[in-house]
């Protein structure tokens, strides 16, 4: 079963960025982490198996770490490939 793919840009309050950073790397549903310039702080890749899975995640996870401003999240709806694979299509992580 494939898995939903969630772009999840990230506010933080500046002296906590390396704290925000350890914090977010350490959640098992991060798939991928990045400090960037402009108008976020971070941008990361997170998955689901659905959106309510997805929800709990940034509720109770991502917007429970200290120095976290605020999110801006982006559902990948598809993700067409050169190659013929989608990245979206992530298979689920052993448990």
């Amino acid at each position: 079963m494939s898995r939903l793919l969630a772009f999840v840009d990230i506010f933080v309050e500046s002296p906590e960025m390396d704290n925000v950073v350890a914090a977010l790397s350490k959640l098992d549903n991060i798939e991928e982490l990045y400090e960037v310039t402009g108008e976020f702080d971070i941008v990361t890749v997170f998955s689901a198996s659905d959106i309510e899975e997805l929800r709990e995640i940034l509720k109770n996870k991502v917007m429970k770490i200290k120095g976290v401003k605020s999110t801006v999240s982006s559902i990948v709806a598809r993700a067409p490939s050169v190659t013929g694979s989608s990245p979206a299509l992530i298979p689920p992580k052993p448990s």
